[in-house]
């Protein structure tokens, strides 16, 4: 193929190579030198890549392995999350996801604290789970929109450190990836979901509202990058203009990850010889 990465996506994306999230540019393509169309062929070369990684990983689960891998998007509204969820995961075998939406807390889930939720939504052994959405809501519009006091969501930091260093631990790889649209192409995204009836379910009133509160939202993953970005759970930012660069970046991310893994398939727990000659005097 003419047209690759001339550097790692998990080398050219990371949060703090990218400096300020405030000059970054969401039309960029960080590390990878080709256009959308070799964008798209690449991604689909690589989906089978992933694909034989994941089946490896669910493999593995399914006889005893306790590891799995945490795919958290966050992102501005339209940024594309959802994309990713349907592009790259569906690239792999639905069973071996665990996937996971966190909009606003339920009545119960705020009777307990903030990881409750997030807690029970784990990937079990074997899989690989998606977060749309995740945790970092409670440092990023509760912080925004002061829903808890300073002094309570500046401790979260530090907890969400904590509950990522024992589940990565525990054998979790965790992948945080946030996905940056740009201010405009934002506009673009919301008008063509006014336009087109099959777009209305997904368009929100209070997306426009929250345009307002744009460089607070910058301000605040700004911090999330500086205080949880570490090499046990990185941060890596994912320019999202072009919805085909975020796909192919965030499938890059997870054959890294599960390349990592260094997998091998399960060794039989039967005697293959002596199965083979039942097999062959079977009626």
């Amino acid at each position: 193929m003419s047209h690759s990465w001339t550097v790692p996506a998990s080398s050219a994306l990371r949060a703090r190579a990218l400096g300020p999230i405030a000059s970054f540019d969401p039309e960029s393509t960080p590390g990878f030198d080709g256009d959308k169309d070799s964008g798209t062929e690449l991604l689909a070369e690589r989906g089978r890549a992933l694909a034989d990684l994941q089946e490896l990983l669910y493999a593995n689960g399914r006889s005893g392995d306790h590891r799995s891998v945490l795919l958290v998007l966050q992102g501005m509204d339209t940024a594309g999350k959802g994309g990713i969820v349907r592009h790259v995961g569906g690239l792999v075998d639905p069973q071996g996801l665990s996937i996971k939406g966190f909009g606003k807390p339920t009545p119960e889930e705020l009777q307990h604290d903030f990881l409750w939720r997030i807690r029970k939504a784990l990937p079990p052994a074997g899989r690989i789970g998606i977060f749309d959405r995740s945790h970092y809501e409670d440092v990023l519009p509760v912080r925004v929109h002061n829903l808890v006091p300073r002094s309570e969501w500046e401790k979260r930091y530090a907890i969400i450190n904590q509950f990522e260093s024992e589940l990565v631990a525990s054998g979790t790889t965790v992948i945080k990836c946030c996905l940056v649209v740009s201010k405009d192409e934002q506009k673009k995204r919301l008008a063509e979901r006014l336009d087109r009836p099959d777009k209305y379910w997904k368009y929100n009133p209070g997306d426009i509202d929250e345009r307002a509160h744009w460089d607070d939202y910058l301000e605040a993953y700004q911090a999330i990058f500086d205080l949880t970005d570490h090499d046990a759970a990185p941060w890596y930012v994912i320019p999202a203009n072009r919805k085909w660069f975020s796909r192919l970046a965030v499938c890059e991310l997870l054959i890294d990850a599960l390349s990592g893994l260094e997998l091998d398939w399960p060794k039989a727990d039967f005697d293959v010889e002596s199965e083979k000659k039942r097999l062959a005097a079977a009626g």
